[in-house]
């Protein structure tokens, strides 16, 4: 195991009080944590009002050659004259006509049409990378990240949102997408929210739209991503408690990985590369990673008491598994504070020999940077057995 750093304690609060209750957490550490996040890391979620609509273009219930209800959603979002149109893809199993089915929320690159060859999902209208293939062509390209039969016949439903329907996924000084609805008027300030915050917004819309639907267990609503919709879905549950269980694959740097002393990817790599993904003022870190009042673990101690499931591969090196498995153990205390297991194992566990017992769970997949069917199953046996209970 690698030595640690010097790590800020997640329960020492900011004037050097011990916390050693959950009302002291809940109350004072807590949100003190996630607002230094907010105005050092991801940016502050703006304060403007947004009016929602949910539409549902499209409801099949012999969708996947009749194993699956098949729903189309569009979440509008509206701020004075200025409109925005999401596109909520939902796959169910039948048994969710007659019980609410718990479900699995991913944001996904390259469009909703990509994580299945279904030729009735929607096309995207919004922003599709130019080195790509034309949106037609691209159906089921990215089938093999969704194993959409396999979570359905688990009794699992899973929610997908393209990530550029909310905002495009390039430096364009925040001029398109959900920005300049939320920002107004006013000059960005240093700690405006990024590309990151505005898909961490969407997520929190999704689940909106699970608490209008009765085929939707929404107590049971696990949120998660891959890569950079890694680092999101744990800012998005970070930040709305809703989310039962939260599922960070591969996020690496300023994701789950411990940013003080990471190997691979740094916070001056990631910050000169996508600017856009975080607000300004984590700039200031660039080769100052010890400067930071918060991290990473901290980041996911704001889950608990919630369960976690962190997820690294043994060739992706610039996300760095050593960094991330130990950000699992340094967010466990707090776990502890709720009288619960954290990672059940300190020591990191060989490949492909997932933890599970623990509401910290964690794998080592072998492999690359990806999100398999492995990945998948992974997460669909902790969910089984967080669920259990609400079941």
């Amino acid at each position: 195991m690698r030595e640690m750093c010097s790590l800020p304690d997640p329960l020492i609060a900011g004037d050097g009080t011990s916390v050693e209750s959950i009302h002291a957490w809940r109350q004072a550490r807590r949100p003190e944590i996630l607002d230094l996040f907010a105005t050092q890391v991801y940016g502050h979620t703006p304060d403007q009002q947004a009016q929602l609509t949910f539409t549902v273009t499209d409801e099949d219930h012999s969708a996947l050659d009749g194993n699956a209800i098949r729903k189309q959603v569009t979440i509008k979002v509206a701020v004075d004259q200025q409109t925005l149109e999401i596109d909520l893809l939902i796959y169910l199993p039948h048994a969710a006509l007659t019980s609410p089915a718990p479900i699995f929320t991913f944001l996904n690159f390259g469009g909703n049409h990509t994580i299945h060859a279904d030729p009735t999902i929607k096309l995207p209208k919004s922003y599709i990378n130019p080195d790509q293939l034309p949106a037609a062509v691209q159906r089921g390209a990215k089938a093999s990240r969704f194993i959409v039969e396999q979570i359905v016949a688990r009794g699992y439903g899973l929610a997908t949102i393209y990530h550029a329907d909310v905002d495009p996924d390039f430096d364009d000084g925040f001029q398109n997408g959900l920005h300049p609805l939320l920002d107004g008027p006013l000059i960005r300030t240093r700690d405006a929210w990024g590309s990151i915050g505005a898909w961490a917004w969407a997520l929190s819309r999704a689940m909106d739209y699970f608490e209008t639907d009765d085929q939707i267990d929404q107590t049971r609503v696990a949120v998660g991503g891959h890569s950079r919709l890694g680092k999101t879905a744990l800012w998005a549950g970070a930040q709305d408690q809703r989310f039962a269980v939260v599922i960070s694959n591969n996020s690496g740097c300023t994701g789950a990985a411990i940013s003080r002393g990471k190997q691979g990817e740094t916070i001056e790599a990631i910050n000169r590369e996508f600017p856009h993904w975080f607000c300004h003022n984590y700039r200031a870190y660039n080769r100052k990673e010890d400067e930071l009042p918060v991290d990473q673990h901290m980041l996911l101690g704001l889950i608990a008491p919630r369960p976690l499931y962190v997820c690294s591969s043994t060739e992706d090196e610039w996300a760095d598994p050593v960094a991330e498995f130990n950000s699992c153990v340094q967010a466990s205390p707090v776990y502890q504070l709720f009288g619960q297991v954290g990672i059940p194992s300190y020591e990191m566990p060989t490949p492909d020999e997932p933890l599970l017992t623990g509401n910290i769970g964690y794998h080592l997949r072998t492999g690359k940077h990806d999100l398999t069917a492995y990945d998948w199953r992974c997460f669909m046996d902790f969910a089984d057995r967080q669920f259990k209970a609400k079941a």
